[in-house]
């Protein structure tokens, strides 16, 4: 995926200050953006983020605080303007229309952006979940009434401008709230090729397809592994119970970072009808052995040390670690990749 695009989704909610955009503005073969940002010295460079390094390159540069870029754009796609080569970015929706953005070095989060149909689309949407922010921060807390209230925001968005390359966002922020990939499915067939097969219309695909390998709601299949001392586990051992089916090694270093969480997660919930059985794609036992010793995992291990090739991560497509499962008692899938503050939020929630 284009560095753009991460940018994109993990880029922090601000206010816009959007202008009536006006279509008989528009070029005819490019846009033209046209700027007054004062407060910055003359010769301050503005700059677009590339879509691959994330690197700023060069588009103009300020003079009495006014500024012009010209070019094409082959379809509207998110741009991060940069002022000077330094933080922050001002996310613009950018298309081949006759823009004006105005404002202060002071207020850059609120500079005032017209004349993009496409960006006055984004700034309607982007608007519209700022109060459900929590859900896509850094630490996300999750909240059952945000994540009701984002798709619902979502899906009117897309099915009132299916043909915007904005509508791609929604989705993406849809499945992010809520996970629910047939819903983001649904959505992504309702959109033109044209709007499909943009950078984020690819993502989104990806992420559909993604979402039907152990889909929310499934049920899980029984399997038995070995534990660490060579018995046989079998996974319906532990119906009736909540289970994190916790996919991880020795050597992952992102596994080794996330398992304080989990274990925190463990010690606050285990009496609440919650446990985890954690499957290791190691293939030497003493590093199996010494991680859990070290990283404190007191619950269920098992793993055929055979690596990649584990069974179990086979039979749940695993090929990327760490990755998890949450199976209600049940055996039906709930939730998916809870790491971090996510996998507290989501048991808060279910084990009150």
């Amino acid at each position: 995926m284009k560095t753009i695009m991460l940018l994109l989704l993990v880029f922090p909610f601000v206010g816009f200050s959007q202008t009536k955009s006006r279509a008989d503005k528009q070029p005819q073969n490019g846009f033209v953006i046209t700027g007054h940002v004062t407060g910055f010295p003359d010769s301050t460079s503005v700059s677009f983020l590339n879509d691959q390094t994330g690197q700023p390159e060069k588009m103009a540069t300020l003079v009495k605080g006014s500024f012009q870029i010209t070019g094409q754009m082959p379809q509207p796609s998110f741009k991060l303007l940069i002022f000077g080569n330094q933080p922050p970015g001002i996310a613009l929706f950018l298309d081949n229309s006759n823009i004006q953005i105005t404002g202060d070095k002071s207020a850059l989060d609120k500079l005032s952006i017209s004349g993009s149909p496409s960006h006055a689309q984004f700034v309607e949407y982007t608007n519209s979940i700022l109060p459900y922010q929590q859900l896509f921060s850094d630490a996300p807390v999750y909240d059952s009434a945000a994540a009701a209230a984002v798709e619902r925001i979502s899906v009117a968005f897309v099915k009132k401008n299916p043909g915007s390359y904005v509508a791609p966002l929604a989705i993406i922020r849809l499945l992010q709230a809520t996970q629910n990939g047939a819903e983001a499915d649904a959505l992504y067939q309702q959109l033109p090729a044209s709007v499909q097969s943009s950078g984020l219309g690819q993502y989104v695909n990806q992420q559909v397809q993604e979402s039907r390998i152990n889909p929310i709601g499934s049920v899980v299949q029984d399997f038995s592994q070995n534990d660490t001392a060579g018995h046989a586990v079998n996974f319906s051992s532990f119906r009736g119970k909540y289970v994190l089916l916790d996919f991880w090694a020795s050597w992952c270093h992102p596994c080794r970072m996330e398992n304080p969480n989990v274990v925190a997660a463990y010690q606050k919930f285990h009496s609440k009808n919650f446990t985890i059985l954690s499957v290791s794609l190691d293939q030497a036992k003493p590093a199996w052995l010494n991680a859990i010793q070290m990283d404190g995992l007191t619950w269920s291990h098992v793993s055929d040390l055979k690596g990649w090739a584990n069974q179990v991560a086979a039979i749940f497509k695993v090929t990327s670690i760490p990755q998890n499962l949450l199976i209600d008692p049940s055996g039906r899938i709930i939730a998916k990749n809870l790491r971090g503050p996510l996998l507290e939020n989501k048991l808060n929630e279910i084990l009150k």
